[in-house]
């Protein structure tokens, strides 16, 4: 182990078992450059609460299935295997691409050794599953343990896959292993919910996962057309069952922030657009 290059890397969250062990590092410092405008972006980055991670994933005897393009180096006894399964399996991987905004072709990389993935200024949650399935916002898989299954789940109705916000399809996780996702906000500002037979309803697309039994529909926010014009809600996506959910609640914010600014964050929000 390079104790100079530890030295300056905290371990946010880490899960280990068997042969399979992801870490999320997380770098205290940047401070190799020699260029004065590079050092100022550096200094703003520090400063505004940023910092660089990477997913480090050690294999022994195992596999790890990525998004494809995450891989950033590997060293050890490993070998990737493109997972295509002949033409079915391709024409299958590209109507699941196009459908859930991942990559077409998930890399398998299988051995005994170390996997570092793309370091950026992104947000990683590590879940580990039994046995069960979670639905998750396009785009936020990152990365499981070998013996996953990333499919997809299909709105159930006519006003979910229209009016919903999430299209007709979602990307939908199952098995018994370690999973990695890519969230848009820091894992601090998460809302986690247990539902016990219950229903929430939000205002907006910032539902980030649910458990596969927690149904998914688009409903008024009255059962009478009347009080949903009066409310001033309308249409409020529908979670209901019993099992997890967890809610984005910041993440509006950022984007209202990042289109619009701060003089839209000055009074509270009405009638505003959360699925921006």
């Amino acid at each position: 182990m390079d104790e100079k290059f530890y030295s300056n890397v905290n371990i946010l969250d880490s899960i280990e078992k068997g042969g399979f062990k992801v870490e999320i590092l997380e770098c205290n410092h940047l401070k190799g450059s020699k260029d004065a405008a590079l050092a100022e972006d550096l200094f703003y980055i520090k400063n505004a609460g940023m910092s660089l991670k990477m997913v480090k994933v050690t294999l022994e005897d195992s596999g790890l299935i990525t998004e494809s393009g995450a891989l950033y180096f590997h060293k050890g006894h490993i070998e990737c295997a493109s997972g295509i399964g002949g033409v079915g399996g391709l024409a299958k991987k590209l109507i699941k691409s196009k459908l859930t905004n991942e990559s077409t072709f998930k890399p398998l990389y299988k051995g005994t050794g170390e996997i570092f993935l793309e370091p950026s200024f992104s947000h990683y949650v590590l879940m580990n599953l039994e046995n069960e399935s979670i639905v998750v916002d396009k785009g936020i898989f990152y990365c499981c343990e070998e013996g996953m299954e990333i499919g997809v789940a299909s709105q159930k109705n006519l006003s979910s896959g229209l009016l919903g916000g999430e299209g007709w399809f979602q990307t939908q996780i199952t098995g018994t292993g370690t999973v990695v996702l890519e969230i848009p906000i820091p894992m601090e500002e998460v809302l986690k919910y247990k539902l016990d037979n219950e229903r929430i309803q939000v205002d907006g697309n910032f539902a980030l996962l649910r458990s596969g039994s927690v149904a998914y529909s688009v409903q008024r926010s009255s059962k009478q057309l009347f009080g949903s014009m009066t409310s001033g809600e309308g249409l409020l996506q529908t979670f209901e069952g019993t099992g997890h959910i967890w809610l984005a609640p910041t993440q509006p914010v950022y984007n209202r922030l990042k289109h619009n600014g701060i003089p839209q964050l000055a009074t509270a929000g009405k009638n505003i657009d959360n699925s921006i």
